[in-house]
């Protein structure tokens, strides 16, 4: 084996969202000199990022103060907001609507066309970017301090055995390496156990986000307007609810969020999301309509009850890696670009991680953050329960005296012994895809059929016994893409792991109850290829 070919940087970012590029573009605005790059394990930048997105542009106005001259391919100003709860047939408006999510000012975009947007603007200022290079380990220094990443070897075939293109990875070194890989990022998961990053706060937890992009009919469309609803066909304990954002040219970006803390084994998030869409006010908007793209993404949720240490000797961590999402506005954008650009301004005065942690926490940031910190697992205890207790956070502007526990979400997930299985009361869906296999052509996912499978199960055997047994193999439901199926054959039942399906969203290492999953990057430039969303 050759030895391997090193790149060296003064600062290297792992991740191309809306964090990286702005901690990139702001630490060159500070600093022209310094030398900075940017990796990104997908095809194109933007082609991983996937979000509602209804933006706040605070963060965005001070980063690129004449941004609006040169305005992201897709960005229509917020119009009329409006919240729904909905039974099975109908619903009523809220008569007012929630404080959180009111929109006025604000923008909608497309995440991915966003991230597209900025990075050549990122390349101007002398950032180098480079897209299709994963990050697969961590390279650490004589002491033990994170300098660097090693990208991941090319054309390695699933035996492990070399193709005719293989290629092997470099290494990337740096004085300080930021993560902002996004949410359960294949790295930032492997530094916070290392360094016991999260040791004083509540486990992490998430929700999955699945979204599609249509192509309405002429007529249908309301540029601007945005809707969110709960209720119906999320039981009265689990949470969830959705979006509906009308962008121009007759396009209406839609999704649902389905809480990762679920109870009940036999819950689809995939099926949740496609029944909402047969929903009578839904339906009719999508009637005649096609879909342009569709994906479905991990989102934090876990809040500031579950942000970690954010620094460690070498690296710190950014965006939703560290956990920045203000879950009530379902908005995580702002705080991305915003927790960017603070750790710019920190590396820029200090040249080094310390005292990043104590930065952050001192910041808006982590304020919106503590404000909001009891929304989400008040819904633990039912619906209404976190209603009332979302009137009561709202009053007293968070104010709160407790601040409720939240639990990793594979803990939630009860034994089909012990579940109380709800009702669904669904309905016959008639709106396309007609199936998860369906939904993932949408996403465009590519991955060499051939090369090592990045879904790492550490124990096959207990798919087919004890999980089958206790759990039913939620895998097979939870999965929006329809990677994980149980088999059989001549030689008994087995798990097959479609792993050329995978959309990237993570669920699997959040959800799985044994934690015996592992998700870990594919070769680079694999996985989605989200158009516009």
């Amino acid at each position: 084996m050759s030895e391997r070919d090193v790149m060296e940087y003064d600062v290297l970012t792992v991740g191309a969202g809306p964090a990286g590029l702005a901690f990139a573009l702001r630490l060159k605005q500070l600093n022209p000199n310094i030398s900075v790059c940017v990796i990104e394990k997908a095809s194109s930048i933007g082609a991983h990022s996937l979000s509602g997105a209804v933006i706040e542009t605070a963060a965005l106005d001070e980063l690129i103060p004449n941004w609006r001259d040169n305005p992201p391919p897709i960005c229509v100003p917020a119009g009329s907001d409006e919240f729904w709860f909905l039974s099975k047939t109908g619903g009523f408006k809220a008569p007012i609507n929630p404080p959180q999510m009111n929109n006025h000012g604000n923008v909608i975009v497309s995440l991915g066309a966003l991230c597209a947007w900025l990075a050549p603007q990122c390349e101007a200022a002398g950032v180098e970017i480079y897209p299709g290079f994963a990050a697969s380990e961590v390279l650490y220094d004589e002491n033990g301090a994170v300098c660097g990443v090693r990208i991941g070897d090319m054309g390695v075939a699933k035996d492990g055995s070399h193709k005719t293109t293989y290629t092997q990875g470099i290494d990337i070194k740096a004085k300080t390496t930021v993560l902002g890989e996004g949410a359960r990022g294949h790295l930032s998961k492997q530094l916070i156990t290392k360094f016991k990053l999260d040791a004083d706060c509540d486990p992490q937890s998430y929700s999955i986000g699945i979204k599609e992009l249509w192509q309405v009919r002429e007529g249908v469309c309301e540029p601007g307007k945005i809707v969110h609803t709960m209720g119906w066909p999320a039981d009265s304990h689990t949470y969830g609810g959705s979006f509906l954002y009308h962008l121009d040219n007759n396009r209406i970006a839609l999704g649902y969020v389905s809480g990762l803390d679920y109870s009940d084994p036999n819950y689809q998030p995939y099926e949740a999301f496609q029944q909402w869409k047969n929903h009578p006010s839904v339906k009719p908007l999508l009637e005649g309509g096609t879909i342009l793209s569709a994906g479905a993404r991990a989102i934090v949720t876990g809040g500031y009850q579950s942000l970690p240490n954010v620094e460690m000797p070498g690296a710190l961590l950014i965006g939703c890696s560290a956990g920045l999402v203000n879950v009530p506005k379902i908005k995580g954008v702002h705080q991305a670009i915003r927790s960017g650009m603070l750790a710019a301004e920190h590396l820029a005065a200090n040249n080094d991680s310390s005292g990043w942690d104590a930065k952050l926490r001192a910041s808006v940031v982590v304020a919106e953050l503590k404000k909001v910190r009891n929304f989400k697992p008040a819904f633990k205890k039912g619906r209404l329960f976190g209603l009332l207790n979302a009137g009561w956070e709202t009053i007293t502007f968070g104010l709160s005296p407790w601040t409720l526990k939240v639990k990793a979400d594979w803990s939630s997930l009860k034994k089909l012994s012990e579940a109380e299985s709800p009702t669904r009361d669904y309905v016959e869906r008639t709106l396309a895809p007609r199936d998860r296999l369906a939904g993932v052509y949408f996403a465009a996912t590519e991955h060499d059929e051939d090369q090592p499978i990045h879904l790492q199960v550490a124990d096959t055997n207990i798919c087919i016994t004890t999980c089958a047994e206790e759990y039913g193999n939620p895998c097979t439901r939870f999965c929006p893409a329809g990677v994980y199926e149980i088999a059989q054959d001549d030689a008994g039942k087995r798990l097959q792991i479609n792993a050329a399906n995978c959309v990237h969203c993570k669920t699997c290492d959040i959800k799985d109850p044994y934690q015996i999953i592992n998700w870990v990057t594919p070769e680079g430039g694999a996985g989605p290829n989200y158009q516009n969303l």
